[in-house]
């Protein structure tokens, strides 16, 4: 299968682009209506269904769905005692609930993750699967094993489908700057994490981040997010050239923003399709969302920064290497995805991606790049070097704000 990580002809590009307008114009409507039916019975929202018919001392549990400060205050109004009863009930919901305690859905998401692995081992050795659903399961099991480690805090996880998930590095409670890892096409359980060329899967980068702002600054009290909680476009075609899944995925990030705890300043890292994600969130992020960086990006659904409509400061790089140059910077008729952000048309603040290589090199510890994401998160801006050799990408911008 193709990947934003291969190196495909850019001919082949164009062509699927034309073959996305064909495609839409005769037949988006039943695509849609299709797409819109995929999952609707999932462990999830059976979870989420219990849980809207649950009580507690009599009273009937609040919507899942409620703001994440009504969510906050139900469980601030809890026993310890009655929060874990919740998790240990209703591990699912509880641990993708926008609003819950964050180490409690690491507690609910650890069951959950048990649920899910006993599953796959039944499948490992089911009969009526074929030899390859039986080694995908296997490879599945290993996989939630890996995530139930008790060093590992996952924030969101979902089994349905290829799954979705989302962990967090350091102390997400304490954090005074708070970063977050958004992937792009072929981001799923299975590829969160790499042995080989760890640094491309999101865990990988997540965790290089983690790793650079803490030598940034001593000081500074950091957590990174590896979130690859949204269904991401499989392969190049029509769901990689529009922005249907990054319109679903725009609410979940904004979602997630919104029920992050304390009061810290957060980052985004958009790599690739993830920057079309970011692109269509920008208007609703949260004040508290300072900087949004875009590496390797096909665009961000805007022709210019002020279409983005927000107030976060917008970063973009890319590596002299990296094919998506080549593509069509274009949208037409909700296809290709705008602008090219680091061209100096659309005004983003272009930094240096030296040390880089290709499309999935940025988060390579070494990497201008990953140096210049580490400044940027942590808020020392004076410490980021420009593509241009000179500080025209801090323009009006001081540094030391870690601490």
């Amino acid at each position: 299968m193709t990947s934003f990580d291969s190196t495909p002809p850019l001919n082949v590009w164009r062509a699927l682009l034309a073959l996305a307008v064909v495609f839409v114009m005769l037949a988006t409507t039943g695509w849609t209506a299709l797409h819109n039916q995929r999952g609707t019975s999932s462990p999830l929202r059976t979870a989420l269904a219990a849980w809207e018919r649950g009580h507690i001392n009599g009273h009937p549990l609040p919507d899942p769905s409620a703001s994440p400060a009504r969510l906050a205050h139900f469980f601030g109004s809890l026993t310890p005692d009655q929060r874990t009863r919740l998790a240990t009930r209703y591990p699912l919901a509880v641990g993708n609930m926008n609003g819950a305690p964050v180490k409690l859905r690491y507690q609910a998401n650890r069951i959950a993750l048990a649920t899910a692995r006993k599953v796959e081992l039944r499948r490992m050795h089911d009969s009526r699967l074929s030899p390859s659903g039986q080694h995908d399961a296997g490879r599945r099991m290993h996989r939630f094993e890996a995530l139930m480690r008790p060093e590992r805090h996952v924030l969101a996880f979902d089994p349905t489908g290829s799954g979705r998930v989302a962990e967090v590095l350091g102390d997400l409670d304490r954090a005074q700057h708070v970063s977050v890892v958004v992937p792009g096409i072929d981001t799923d359980l299975l590829t969160f994490q790499r042995t080989f060329r760890k640094y491309s899967a999101p865990l990988g980068m997540a965790r290089a981040l983690y790793d650079a702002e803490r030598s940034a600054s001593t000081r500074a009290r950091v957590a990174v997010i590896a979130w690859a909680d949204y269904t991401a476009p499989s392969g190049l075609g029509v769901e990689a050239a529009t922005a249907i899944r990054a319109q679903d995925g725009a609410v979940r990030l904004n979602a997630l923003l919104r029920a992050l705890p304390g009061t810290s300043r957060v980052a985004l890292y958009c790599h690739s399709y993830g920057s079309v994600l970011c692109g269509v969130a920008a208007h609703q992020v949260p004040k508290r969302v300072s900087d949004i960086a875009v590496a390797g990006s096909p665009g961000m659904r805007a022709d210019s920064v002020s279409q983005l409509r927000t107030g976060a400061r917008i970063w973009a790089t890319r590596d002299a290497d990296d094919w998506i140059e080549d593509v069509p910077h274009l949208e037409v008729g909700g296809i290709g995805h705008g602008a090219d952000p680091v061209s100096s048309a659309f005004g983003a603040r272009v930094v240096s991606a030296r040390g880089a290589k290709g499309h999935a090199g940025y988060f390579e510890p070494g990497t201008e790049s990953l140096t210049n994401f580490a400044e940027i998160g942590i808020g020392s801006y004076l410490g980021v070097r420009c593509a241009s050799g000179d500080d025209g990408c801090r323009s009006g911008l001081s540094g030391g704000m870690a601490a």
